[in-house]
């Protein structure tokens, strides 16, 4: 009778073995593998697009400590105790999540109620409101991305960055108000020290290729520090702004191989010190903002001048002034209603550039300031189109990420001992097109200040460089956060959205910088927490410059990259034009897989990434083998300038969420 029962009690669990062991296939996570193909559990469903296999995370927060300027505090291994603790929370998760996920069959993604959370704020919710059918699939990876030294030393700290189109060119400067660098300009002539008898010999600007290293110092007569820019629609830096005999002017670099700066001194109406500077949907230029003018003004073209009956008030500057500031280098976007969305400090607005009028406040983001020099970091998520896209209305979304308290400068910065308070975990997101939007508030792995937002080319954000305690400004900061974390763009709700990935061993504080280049990588540059060029320093002016491989540039998933034939592809379009990009590859396509983005490379500097706006594209049409390995993607451009303004784009096409071995620059048309 023993044997009976035992029996009774062994049987059903030799089945459930056999189930989860010979009907369901086994996972290998140390090998790439695509999700997706045999049991839709295992899927990711990330609605806007992205169906993707999950990375390990860590969504642990740590309380950071308060750092006195006489203690020392390593805490870099924090991070990897923290993966430890919530890989073993997240098996239980989605244990218990399996349970209760229901799948649309058609769309091989998730309903959209069960993507949708109205409170926020777990750190394992998410918001994916936007579009439910987008069936793209990415193959799953364990890779946290690895790092690779690429210039010994650049000659110029990069306080400011943007990648050139056509050229291959990252434009890098930083100030010339400390009169040195690293660099000697070629010869003469040097620069006259205003006010001054004094000549300055050294570069504050230079081109660097991407791709060989080599290095052009270019000249500059009007100080940059601290300015704002954006590419106009040629594909010119326009650069606005900057200190003392910069501070109203602005700078246009052209596309040459031996183009210089011209620079309009006096072309602004107020000074642009800590300003940003915005594209609108026309293609023309508005700056916000800069230290004691709480203004804007549209930017003047080329060698015409503002004066002050073009700079209009802006109120709502003066009233997000803080004792310390906080407001400066606002975070602005254009929305896809053609509105500008501005925050600072903890505050937000809808501008209607026409009538000069806040159409609308949202609600106050609480947890501490945002802007410098709590410094902070925010980015215009991914802007999602469907296939023959005609919607009157496209759902846009901003992330806002760490930040300080209030009173962190003061702390820092005026107070004797220094007191490095810790930096903001938090990460805030919201639908900037609904009248009715919240904050869904989530927690990073670790506090972050000093950083930036990177929109990778697959459409997740990378945080990368940064504090985790302090303020900016000179020697402000502590506890550099070597850990670079992906953000998941979209998730099922189940999992972390935030995945630790491999440190860089250079610490990226105050005036560091990015560029994502054609080939997917991440260049990150700068650093320089000194007035000058100091190399005895705690945190020594930064010459270095380095290239980050995310996880989806695995080497084992290289034969999922495809190769953009560019002579046989569309690269001027106009707004809703049909058009098509012809790929290579090695692997038989699937176009549940495929995605192609276009991405605007952002002007960078503190923080701020003035301009950046990554657009997936809807797949009108796959034509399969139209010769040996390869295919062609007829795409629809957006339908108009809200949602992508006139100028250059780097279009990738990524397969099973592996970007392609190089973008392409793609114009779109006035």
């Amino acid at each position: 009778m023993a044997l009976f029962w035992r029996g009774l009690i062994i049987l059903p669990l030799l089945f459930v073995y056999a189930s989860s062991h010979f009907i369901y296939t086994k996972r290998h996570f140390d090998k790439p593998e695509v999700v997706g193909f045999k049991d839709l559990d295992y899927l990711h469903g990330d609605g806007g697009g992205f169906l993707s296999g999950p990375i390990e995370a860590d969504d642990g927060v740590k309380a950071s400590k308060t750092v006195v300027e006489a203690e020392s505090d390593d805490d870099d291994n924090d991070d990897d105790d923290g993966d430890k603790k919530s890989k073993k929370k997240n098996k239980k998760e989605k244990k218990k999540s399996k349970k209760d996920k229901k799948y649309n069959e058609s769309f091989h993604t998730l309903p959209l109620e069960s993507l949708v959370n109205e409170k926020g704020g777990d750190g394992n919710t998410d918001d994916s409101s936007q579009l439910v059918g987008y069936n793209v699939v990415t193959a799953q990876t364990t890779f946290k991305g690895s790092w690779e030294l690429f210039v010994e030393n650049s000659g110029v700290s990069a306080m400011h960055v943007v990648l050139l189109p056509n050229s291959n060119q990252a434009l890098i400067f930083d100030a010339t108000v400390w009169k040195v660098s690293k660099l000697k300009l070629p010869g003469p002539p040097c620069r006259h020290v205003e006010g001054t008898n004094e000549e300055d010999c050294f570069a504050h600007s230079i081109l660097l290729d991407v791709e060989t290293a080599h290095i052009r110092p270019l000249r500059l007569n009007y100080d940059t520090w601290c300015s704002s820019g954006a590419l106009d629609i040629n594909g010119r830096l326009v650069s606005t702004g900057g200190y003392n005999n910069g501070s109203d002017t602005v700078r246009i670099l052209d596309l040459c191989d031996t183009c210089e700066w011209q620079e309009f001194p006096g072309a602004l109406g107020n000074g642009r010190w800590y300003a940003t500077q915005v594209t609108l949907a026309d293609g023309k230029f508005m700056v916000f903002g800069g230290r004691d003018f709480p203004t804007y003004e549209f930017v003047p073209p080329e060698g015409q001048k503002n004066t002050i009956n073009e700079v209009i008030n802006f109120p709502f500057l003066k009233e997000t002034h803080d004792p310390i500031e906080n407001n400066l280098y606002p975070f602005v976007f254009l929305s896809t209603d053609g509105n500008l969305f501005i925050f600072a400090n903890n505050r937000s607005v809808l501008l209607n550039t026409q009538t000069h009028t806040i159409i609308h406040e949202f609600p106050v983001l609480p947890g501490g300031a945002r802007n410098y020099p709590s410094s902070g970091c925010a980015s215009l998520l991914p802007i999602m189109l469907k296939p023959n896209e005609d919607r009157k209305s496209i759902p846009a979304e901003v992330l806002v990420c760490g930040g300080t308290p209030h009173d962190a400068y003061t702390k820092a910065d005026l107070q004797r001992p220094k007191v490095f308070l810790p930096g903001n975990t938090d990460c805030a997101r919201i639908d900037i097109t609904k009248r009715n939007g919240k904050w869904k508030i989530q927690n990073m792995p670790s506090a972050r200040l000093l950083g930036d937002m990177v929109v990778l080319p697959t459409g997740d954000v990378l945080l990368v460089n940064g504090a985790k305690t302090g303020s900016a400004g000179w020697d402000d900061a502590r506890d550099p956060n070597l850990h670079p974390v992906l953000y998941k763009f979209q998730t099922d709700g189940t999992g972390s959205k935030f995945t630790v990935l491999n440190p860089s061993n250079i610490p990226r504080m105050y005036h560091s910088s990015f560029a994502v280049l054609p080939d997917a990588k991440i260049l990150i540059a700068g650093s320089n927490t000194n007035p000058g060029y100091l190399d005895d320093a705690l945190f020594p002016t930064e010459v270095r410059v380095e290239k980050f491989s995310p996880h989806y540039l695995d080497p084992n998933l290289g034969m999922f990259q495809q190769e953009i034939i560019v002579e046989n592809s569309n690269n001027q379009v106009k707004y809703g034009q049909k058009f098509t990009v012809q790929i290579r590859g090695n692997v038989e396509i699937d176009q549940q897989k495929l995605q192609v983005t276009i991405y605007s490379p952002p002007f960078v500097t503190h923080g701020v990434a003035m301009n950046q706006r990554l657009i997936q594209l809807g797949i009108v049409e796959f034509n399969k083998n139209v010769a040996i390995n390869t295919n062609n993607i007829v795409l629809q451009a957006p339908i108009n300038s809200n949602i992508a303004p006139p100028g250059y784009y780097m279009l990738f096409v990524n397969y099973n969420g592996v970007p392609c071995r190089r973008s392409m620059w793609v114009r779109i048309l006035p």
